[in-house]
This record gives C-alpha cells, structure tokens and sequence, in this order.
C-alpha cells in the first residue's frame, strides 16, 4: 500500500464502494465501460486528496459527505481520461486498452458525458452551493486547457508560459479543487483553504511535470501506456521546449520538424537530445520546486498524520517511474 494511502485506508474502501455504486445504469455498456475504466489501476489520488484534507482539518460530519465528494471529483477525472484519450487517438491506458479502442469513441465520449453528468447529480446531492461553485468552474478550466492544448498541437513556438497555462487548466485544477473543497466541506478558515488550495495546485504541477518528463524517460511497460506519445501528438511538452531553446541549432530543427509533424519516428534521437541538453533535468527541478512548495503550504494546515501523509504524496509525486 503506498504509504500516503495509509491514514485514509477505511474512508478510500468506503469512498471505492459508492463508486461502484453510483455507476449503476439501466444501460449495460455505460455500467461495462464506465466499470472497466474506473477499475483498470489508477491511484485515485485526487480522491485520496478529499480524504486527507478533510480528515487533516479534522472533518466531524457524515462521512458518507466526504466520501460523495471524493466520489465525485473521481468521476469528473475518470470523464477527462474518457475524453482525451479520444482527443490524443490514444490506445494504451494503465496497461491496459483505452475504452476507445476497446469500444470506440462514440460509446467512449457518451459515457464521459455520462461521468459528468453522474458527478454533478452528486454534487446538488451534496448540497453546497460554495463546491458546486468551486467544481463547475474547474469542470470549465479543464475544458479551456483541454482546448488550449488542441491548438497548441503542433506548434514548435509555443512558450513554457504558455505550457505552464495548459498544464494548470488540465491537470492542477483539479488538484486544487480537490483540497479546496475537502477544506470547505471540513468547516476550514480562510487561512486553512488558501493553504489547501495552493498545496493542491503545487502538486498537480509537479505532478505533470513528471508525467511529461516521463514521456522522454520511462518505459512502456513501467509506465502503462506508449512511451512518445506526446511526441506523436505533436504536444510541445516542457522537455521539448526547454531542448528548442538550448540544444544545438541542428537539434532543434529536428524536434521542431518531429514536433510539427506529429511524427515519432526520430524518437530515440530526441530522447538523446533532451537528455544531453539539460531539458529533463530542467523539468525535474521545476517539478521538485512545486512539490517543495506544496510541503511549503502544509505550515498553515494543523499538524498530524493525514498532514504528513500529504507531505509524503508530494515527494511521491516527483520520485514516482509511472
């Protein structure tokens, strides 16, 4: 059991039985699909998030709240996978087949309107008007760095601003939504939600960051899906722009072409390249930065072992290999 999961182990078995649960449908394929993608492996960590800020700032009030809210922030995350994995053509997933390639994209992107509209039915359940404020702008957030991310396919100028900007709307968000909410569902003082949220946000950056250093660095089989797609997407990941920027003149033309084209093909020559020029180096080093800014944040949360345990998942978040 990773060591993070720990202090929460009653409430993630809980949190994973009304998942199950609230999957339920009168159609068979949104219960297969929707079952297929929630049980293939992920690390549940932004529902982990709901846990343990709640339980830091010391919830009192029915559990079965804070499980919902850990629910339903699942289920918006399972509903962006759904969907980007149409969007990127992707066919690998957790070692796994995407639903799209197991079923195809039309049942894919139903059943991720599905999850979406499923979380949402929660939320008004739930019954806080300050969460469905917070979740309904992130759910927006999300889309508007989803499609951000679309227009920057291909293109070798884009900025590391401009980077920096699509990873925060598509991965920190959620993060920071997770642990502001848990905070507000928890009763925090203004003070204690900042703190919340900037933990959050520290640790979805430094969380993709790994994840695109990854792209250039791990393995097929560690990782749970195809090493340079990112590449193959034409995706202007931090690695890659760094590179475009201090490898010498030939080896930027090189990644600008692969970049430009979509095209994988030269692949094990960018890796070489990112290597040697410093990029994935640059990247960890970010992603440490955010990471210790995250611990940095946890000053003004109370002190005990669900605390901690968050401290411990942000020094995860930048040693993991997948």
């Amino acid at each position: 059991m990773l060591p993070f999961l720990t202090p929460v182990e009653s409430d993630f078995d809980a949190t994973n039985r009304l998942i199950i649960n609230q999957l339920h449908s009168d159609v068979g394929l949104v219960e297969n699909i929707g079952h297929y993608i929630v049980d293939s492996g992920g690390k549940r960590l932004r529902p982990i998030l709901v846990l343990l800020t709640a339980n830091a700032l010391h919830f009192k009030g029915d559990s079965t709240r804070m499980h919902s809210l850990a629910a339903i922030i699942e289920f918006i995350h399972t509903a962006t996978l759904l969907h980007d994995d149409v969007v990127d053509v992707s066919d690998m997933r957790r070692s796994r087949l995407t639903a799209n390639a197991q079923w195809g994209n039309a049942p894919a992107v139903l059943v991720g309107d599905f999850l979406y509209s499923r979380a949402f039915q929660m939320l008004v359940k739930l019954g806080s008007m300050p969460i469905m404020e917070i979740l309904s702008n992130t759910t927006n957030i999300i889309s508007e760095g989803e499609v951000q991310q679309l227009v920057n396919a291909k293109d070798p100028s884009v900025s590391e601003a401009n980077y920096l900007t699509v990873i925060h709307k598509k991965t920190s968000a959620l993060f920071e939504a997770a642990c502001e909410s848990a905070a507000i569902l928890a009763g925090a003082t203004q003070t204690q939600r900042q703190a919340a949220f900037d933990f959050g946000h520290h640790l979805g950056m430094a969380f993709q960051l790994i994840d695109d250093a990854l792209d250039y660095e791990g393995d097929s089989e560690t990782l749970g899906k195809n090493v340079g797609d990112d590449l193959a997407e034409g995706k202007p990941t931090l690695p890659l722009i760094y590179a475009m920027e201090h490898a010498p003149a030939h080896e930027q033309a090189l990644i600008r072409k692969a970049v430009s084209a979509g095209d994988a093909s030269a692949l094990a020559s960018i890796v070489t390249i990112v290597k040697n020029c410093g990029a994935l180096d640059y990247t960890h080093q970010a992603a440490k930065n955010h990471a210790h800014k995250a611990e940095q944040a946890l000053a003004n949360l109370p002190s005990n072992s669900f605390t901690q345990a968050m401290a411990s998942l942000a020094q995860f978040a930048v040693a993991r290999s997948h």
